[in-house]
């Protein structure tokens, strides 16, 4: 169809249509899906951060464990500030592009400190000194991570194309933690004799890693956005000042926010307390084999990738986000309850023939356990990446309602409420630790796998994500964004759009 020519032609190019819809070619989507990547880089490393804690800050596992829900929560407190900046910023380097860099600067700066300075101090100067650099250290995560939810509304307004980010980022993701468990286990491994998961060769190399991948991921980002990081595509198609009245009308009203950020955040609780520390206890303690999980890791990782494309790109542009959501819901729902049943029934110390190497030994344990990996690895893509395209729907929604352009508002507001929520997953897994007998260290390879560590290892693996996904289904039912609704909205948009942009020409 012909574009209509109600505007100047410096308005027409290449990624507008005749109705204000706006695309962008694939690739941009997916290098911007790896700022998400960048900054889940860092929250991996992070992830084995109490070995360090316990190793060389000299604190017990429960303080190691709190610590990390309160400098998520500190993390959230700073989201309303960071996401406030952003809805100001609009300046010739763009809205979102600086805060990519800056925070990916604070991250690699201050990670590089927490690993390789603080052992060095005296004792008693250790702990408050690694305290103070990762609250520095959270607001730099903070800058990255909420352009990953605040940019999305500008890169495509296209529905069909939104859910594609979700496709690129859950592959991504995939391989980013099934690659690296792998890696990081053989890496721990290869330093048993000085400390292993607690030596400090063993951060230097985890930092380097991290510190180089991130930024490689974050330079791709910056690159991909830069042609839409422009006042033409953001909400309104011009700049328009907003308030904290403007920010409370929005959290009072926006049924949309309010009904993702429950679905989310518990979401993401679920997901969080599957930890480094969790897994490692699982294959290393339980299974009987430090190596096994990163092989078994291995033999899942390219079919996961499959499936998880396959299954966000197919289910959500057929059935729009909402609905894409409630099936992804519903099937992870199933794989996990197979999985608990399963590792609490079954015999894990079947999975390898030589706990030393970790061969694998193709008996019904391991084939069940890679075949419920592999599926739950699609629902799981869905429900648990289709949430960050769907933030972009709750700005576009808040266009339509009120008039307003507030992604800073949404991506902060559901980083704030999620990072809350799942600040409580490290102490979850310490407590479970505690409870089963382990105050003063993780479960590792040669420890005894009793009972009581195997029930609580399952509820914090699969237990928890299964309430996470119960929400997810209670919210989507109050959820006002369907595909019809989104289309309608849409129009709407673009008509605002294309006034704001004549009355500017």
């Amino acid at each position: 169809m012909a574009k209509t020519r109600s505007l100047p032609d410096k308005y027409y190019d290449k990624d507008y249509e005749h109705n204000g819809i706006h695309r962008v070619p694939l690739w941009r989507i997916a290098c911007f899906a790896l700022n998400n990547t960048a900054t889940n880089l860092y929250m991996m490393m992070m992830g084995y951060a109490t070995y360090y804690l316990m190793g060389w800050v000299g604190v017990g596992m429960m303080m190691a464990s709190s610590l990390s829900m309160i400098m998520r929560i500190w993390d959230g407190v700073t989201d309303p500030f960071v996401g406030f900046m952003v809805d100001k910023t609009n300046g010739k380097f763009g809205k979102n592009r600086p805060f990519i860099v800056i925070g990916n600067i604070i991250l690699a700066v201050t990670s590089f400190i927490l690993f390789h300075v603080t052992h060095q101090l005296p004792q008693a100067v250790r702990f408050p000194f690694y305290v103070v650099v990762l609250m520095i250290y959270y607001l730099g995560y903070t800058c990255q991570c909420v352009v990953t939810k605040s940019a999305q509304s500008c890169m495509t307004n296209d529905p069909k194309q939104r859910p594609m980010f979700a496709s690129f980022d859950g592959v991504f993701n995939t391989v980013l933690f099934a690659g690296l468990a792998v890696v990081f286990a053989n890496m721990a491994n290869s330093y048993k004799d000085v400390g292993g998961y607690a030596s400090t060769q063993f951060f230097h190399s985890l930092w380097v890693m991290t510190a180089i991948g991130s930024g490689i991921f974050t330079l791709l980002a910056v690159i991909a956005i830069a042609p839409k990081d422009r006042p033409e595509f953001f909400g309104t198609g011009k700049p328009v000042k907003v308030g904290l009245k403007d920010y409370w009308d929005t959290l009072k009203n926006n049924r949309a926010i309010q009904m993702l950020i429950l679905s989310a955040s518990t979401d993401k609780l679920g997901s969080s307390a599957r930890t480094s520390a969790v897994s490692v206890a699982m294959f290393a303690c339980i299974a009987g084999s430090t190596v096994l999980q990163g092989n078994v890791t291995a033999l899942t990782t390219i079919p996961s990738v499959i499936v998880t494309f396959l299954a966000i790109s197919l289910v959500a542009t057929k059935f729009g986000q909402r609905k894409a959501m409630i099936i992804g819901s519903v099937g992870g729902l199933v794989v996990n309850a197979l999985t608990i049943a399963l590792w609490l029934l079954g015999d894990p110390t079947t999975m390898t023939s030589d706990p030393a190497k970790g061969t694998l030994n193709w008996g019904y344990f391991l084939i069940l356990h890679v075949g419920l990996s592999i599926i739950y690895a699609g629902f799981q893509g869905i429900s648990g990446n289709i949430v960050i395209p769907m933030t972009a729907d709750c700005a576009d929604y808040e266009v339509y309602r009120s008039g307003k352009y507030v992604p800073g508002l949404m991506g902060t507001l559901f980083s704030f409420v999620d990072k809350l929520v799942s600040s409580f997953a490290p102490m979850i897994a310490g407590v479970m630790f505690t409870i089963c007998g382990f105050a003063d260290h993780n479960p590792v390879e040669g420890d005894v796998a009793t009972m009581k560590l195997r029930i609580g290892c399952a509820f914090c693996y699969s237990g928890i994500i299964m309430i996470g996904l119960l929400c997810n289904l209670i919210a989507m039912k109050f959820y006002p964004l369907t595909k019809e609704k989104m289309a309608e909205i849409q129009d709407e948009v673009a008509a605002i759009k294309m006034k704001a942009m004549a009355e500017n020409a």
